[in-house]
């Protein structure tokens, strides 16, 4: 699947934010996974057009994971978080994105 499948315009929108947690930082050295934050309605070969437009990089797979809102309360209140999507990245081998690097260029 290549690129051109997909609008640029969609693309640009399925990534939301890299999630940077002690466990995304334990993959990434680990296993050469990036963790992104994406859009609930994003497919695998979207995510992975999406970052290989943006960061210039060759991506190997994707995993995908579902993760729930939680419930929280506010006194008598209860309400819910929304539910979001994270997406394990693996690149290949030798590739790596710095993400301080990117937002200057």
């Amino acid at each position: 699947m290549s690129t051109q499948q997909f609008s640029q315009e969609r693309l640009m929108k399925v990534l939301l934010a890299p999630q940077i947690s002690e466990k995304a930082t334990y993959v990434a050295e680990k296993n050469d996974q990036v963790i992104f934050r994406v859009a609930t309605d994003a497919t695998k070969p979207e995510i992975k057009a999406a970052v290989e437009m943006m960061f210039k990089v060759n991506v190997e797979s994707v995993q995908v994971a579902c993760v729930k809102g939680k419930v929280k309360r506010s006194g008598r209140i209860i309400g819910r978080r929304n539910d979001w999507k994270k997406a394990y990245v693996c690149l290949t081998a030798g590739q790596e994105i710095n993400f301080a690097a990117s937002e200057q260029g």
